[in-house]
């Protein structure tokens, strides 16, 4: 997959560019995190630049790998900013490394967008940090909702305790489903990078929950659900978009069948829209697009947007721009930025069957 991302500085046609940077996962434990999304960004502002760019100019994106390291965020963005004069940053997917360089941001007035950063801590950094995901506690109340209608009224929790996005998302879903009558029946927890599970899984067994959520990133939940099976657990389990990477299924095989996240858009979604950048991703990286690649497509979309919009790329113009976001087409669905920057729209809920994802319904805000 690496062989397909194009990294460094896209090529503008001519010397009059707009700088715009990225940081992201592009290798280490977050790494499909971050190869999507950079495909995604990098695509969109492909059809940009081949349809004239934005202002009379071609985009020019300079991109950094953080290398999934925390420590690595503000140091690239630093550099972006000083060194590159970026007049805008994308990123990142995972929460704690947002919330590390959107301070930077913030002090320097640079606008950040990010893709997948569902933590609802991200755009309370400052007026200049903005995204085009919803956060973790409508995502939260979407699951807890849908235990709820499946009829599952005993739920454990399993939580990775080092990542931001996975705390708050577990505090959500479980306020929610507490509220709805739902109880949980133990809460254990974990630390990004391990590989054994059986205390936790051996805590949770007796219990004998409905259903286990498990709101962690795509390769512990892949080995948490082989270890609960191995277990005898047949509960399925539940969880976000952090699922969602290229190795969930190939290391979890059939572990995960019968279990259910929450996430930004479905492949499999008729639209027009949807299909059409399907499409055209699929011809240029040779994969189908996960929700991941769709939010950093979004992120870029959005910015061009803001910047036509704007008429400068001057501040605050751009910030006031992006804040002003409303009813913007996007892939992951019309995206109409609040208040606080975050974004309102819908959620889909996704099964695991056959070795891939299904839609199950879409959710409004």
């Amino acid at each position: 997959m690496l062989a397909a991302l194009c990294l460094g500085t896209i090529s503008a046609l001519g010397q009059d560019k707009i700088e715009v940077g990225e940081y992201a996962s592009l290798s280490g434990g977050n790494a499909s995190f971050g190869q999507s999304s950079h495909n995604g960004i990098a695509l969109a502002f492909d059809e940009i630049n081949a349809a004239g760019g934005v202002l009379g100019k071609q985009i020019d994106l300079i991109t950094e790998d953080d290398r999934s390291v925390a420590g690595e965020p503000s140091t690239i963005v630093r550099k972006l900013i000083s060194q590159d004069h970026v007049i805008a940053i994308l990123g990142e997917i995972a929460s704690s490394k947002s919330l590390e360089a959107a301070p930077i941001c913030q002090e320097n007035k640079i606008p950040m967008i990010s893709p997948g950063s569902t933590n609802e801590k991200v755009t309370q950094v400052g007026d200049y940090i903005s995204r085009v995901c919803f956060i973790d506690p409508f995502q939260g109340k979407v699951m807890a909702k849908f235990a709820i209608s499946k009829g599952w009224k005993n739920v454990a929790i399993l939580t990775d305790v080092k990542q931001d996005y996975c705390v708050g998302l577990a505090n959500a879903f479980r306020d929610s489903f507490t509220a709805s009558g739902g109880a949980v029946v133990k809460n254990s927890t974990y630390s990004t990078g391990d590989k054994d599970f059986r205390a936790q899984l051996t805590d949770i067994k007796p219990t004998h929950p409905d259903a286990i959520f498990v709101p962690g990133y795509y390769g512990e939940v892949a080995l948490i659900a082989r270890q609960a099976r191995q277990f005898g657990i047949k509960a399925p389990l539940l969880g976000g978009d952090g699922w969602v990477g290229e190795s969930l299924l190939k290391v979890a095989g059939h572990a995960l069948d019968g279990s259910y996240f929450s996430n930004h858009y479905s492949q499999d979604d008729p639209s027009p829209v949807i299909q059409s950048f399907v499409k055209t991703y699929q011809a240029k990286f040779g994969q189908v697009p996960d929700a991941m690649a769709a939010l950093g497509y979004d992120a870029a979309k959005m910015l061009a947007d803001a910047i036509t919009r704007a008429g400068t790329t001057g501040e605050p113009q751009l910030r006031d721009a992006i804040a002003g976001t409303k009813n913007f087409k996007g892939v992951t669905g019309d995206i109409t930025l609040d208040a606080d920057r975050n974004a309102i729209k819908a959620a889909v809920i996704l099964t695991i069957a056959n070795g891939g994802f299904q839609f199950v319904q879409r959710v409004a805000p």
